[in-house]
């Protein structure tokens, strides 16, 4: 799915991963892009040592990984017009700066939202409202797909 939404990017286009981890996702999307070097991705990993070990990894030069806290660094990192949000800052909280960097006709990816795979009532109530927020948001067109580990997919229309 990331690859064929990373394929689509426009042009010039940018990419943005939140949540590197060990680099599965970055390794999706850059894939998709292909050898294209028009476009961008950048990637946000708190934990400064798995960010450098990605880094290390063997990215294309138009892949930047950065090391922080996503919330705190999205009111720096401009718009996209991809957005994958696969860690707590951007999506269970800070989910509205997530959206403010989503450019018109950009396409915002969020895993993690089956509801059956929590049992704490904090996180229950953490993809209720990230779920909620998302699809009444008159910004966005929104659909849920029952797939993995439940993805939703938003368009921010233009």
């Amino acid at each position: 799915l990331l690859a064929a939404l990373a394929a689509a990017v426009p042009r010039g286009g940018r990419v943005l991963e939140l949540g590197t981890g060990a680099g599965v996702g970055v390794a999706w999307l850059v894939s998709g892009l292909g050898d294209r070097a028009d476009a961008t991705v950048t990637t946000v990993e708190l934990d400064g040592d798995l960010a450098a070990e990605v880094a290390a990894g063997g990215l294309p030069d138009w892949a930047e990984v950065v090391a922080g806290d996503a919330e705190a660094l999205l009111p720096d990192l401009g718009r996209f017009d991809l957005v994958f949000a696969d860690a707590v800052a951007g999506k269970w909280t800070g989910l509205h700066l997530t959206l403010d960097a989503l450019r018109p006709g950009g396409v915002l990816v969020v895993d993690d939202m089956d509801l059956s795979r929590y049992t704490e009532p904090e996180h229950r109530a953490s993809v209720t409202a990230v779920r909620i927020a998302l699809t009444t948001d008159p910004r966005l067109a929104t659909v849920e797909l029952p797939v993995g580990t439940g993805i939703v997919l938003a368009t921010r229309r233009g």
